[in-house]
């Protein structure tokens, strides 16, 4: 009797262990079903010359500056609609999904490091034919950008950095968010391929926000559906997993040959990259300003994109304008008296 009993609650448990496991399991989502759902508007893809399909925006005003915007770990160009919206009467805006990452997905030679992501840049921006443009970015797409601009100086004209990476960093007791964890642990990234709760995408989704009346369902529905897109995972894992032999130190060395003019914004309560790397950023590249808004996140162009659009559009309408003309006086000759 009492084996029988045993025996039952064990199967029970194994049961409920099973609809759990079966409960949270996340097959990858085909591209095709992702695309009716987030490809609306001005996306458009194209083929690069690296057999990557990028998913990109061209928009704006298409006689304006050109303007290209690389969004952060785990995000998609859909974090830049809001300064599209300010900014697009002015500039010719340009935004992507990075390899790994929205409707791009996995890519050929799976290069998902800061240099396989600048090459891509390039690729989009020779397909797109633009030469000169000034490149923003957030979080990693900021160490992206920092390192087009020191590779490609020709083709920069100005630099925005959005609490960007790309210089150590000392964290303070703030766990960053469950599923960066989770993707730094080999074993636990593996098991994340097939294993995705929403609740985990949810909560990473919330610590980059200080405003929660910012989060909304249709945005972690967006970023929970984007990370089941076919390859994305096994791209993320990739990535995290080559994050152990990069020298931000190193890489913060080189920061002083950006010569071109740089806007870096922060927001004070960011709890990916602190605001203290704001400051090494500002000591570090000789022709920089800062910005830094209170009471703001990781995403100040998500969280405040009409202060933090607005200083972008105050900062290129300087860095942008072309140089005086020095008047040139011509002194007539007098006239000869007979």
């Amino acid at each position: 009797m009492v084996k029988r009993i045993l025996v039952g609650t064990l199967t029970l448990i194994v049961l409920a262990f099973v609809v759990i496991v079966i409960s949270v399991m996340r097959f990858d989502v085909p591209r095709e079903e992702l695309i009716g759902k987030y490809a609306g508007g001005a996306s458009q893809f194209v083929t690069l010359p690296s057999g990557a399909s990028a998913h990109f925006r061209d928009e704006g005003n298409r006689d304006g500056p050109a303007l290209v915007l690389v969004h952060g770990s785990n995000a998609s160009l859909h974090t830049w609609e809001p300064w599209v919206a300010e900014l697009g009467g002015t500039y010719r805006i340009i935004s992507m999904d990075l390899p790994g990452h929205g409707l791009t997905g996995r890519v050929p030679g799976d290069d998902y490091s800061r240099e396989g992501m600048a090459a891509f840049v390039h690729e989009l921006a020779d397909a797109l034919g633009v030469t000169r443009f000034a490149i923003g970015g957030n979080s990693m797409g900021g160490g992206v950008s920092a390192l087009y601009a020191m590779e490609h100086p020709e083709r920069v004209s100005a630099l925005i950095l959005v609490d960007s990476a790309g210089v150590p960093v000392v964290r303070d007791d703030t766990d960053p968010p469950l599923a960066f964890r989770l993707a730094r642990m080999p074993v636990l990234s593996k098991v994340m391929r097939y294993v995705l709760p929403r609740s985990v995408v949810e909560e990473g989704v919330r610590k980059v926000f200080v405003d929660q009346s910012k989060v909304t369902d249709d945005m972690v529905s967006r970023y929970f559906d984007l990370s089941l897109h076919e390859g994305n995972r096994d791209a993320t894992r990739i990535r995290f997993a080559s994050y152990a032999g990069r020298d931000e130190a190193a890489f913060a060395e080189r920061l002083g040959a950006i010569e071109m003019p740089t806007l870096i914004i922060w927001g004070d309560k960011d709890l990916l990259i602190p605001v203290a790397a704001a400051n090494t950023f500002k000591e570090r590249i000789p022709h920089a300003e800062l910005v830094i808004y209170e009471n703001v996140g990781h995403v100040p162009m998500e969280e405040v994109p009409v202060e933090s659009a607005a200083a972008v559009a105050a900062f290129l309408a300087v860095a942008l304008a072309p140089p005086a003309s020095s008047a040139v006086v011509v002194e007539e000759e007098p006239e000869e008296v007979e």
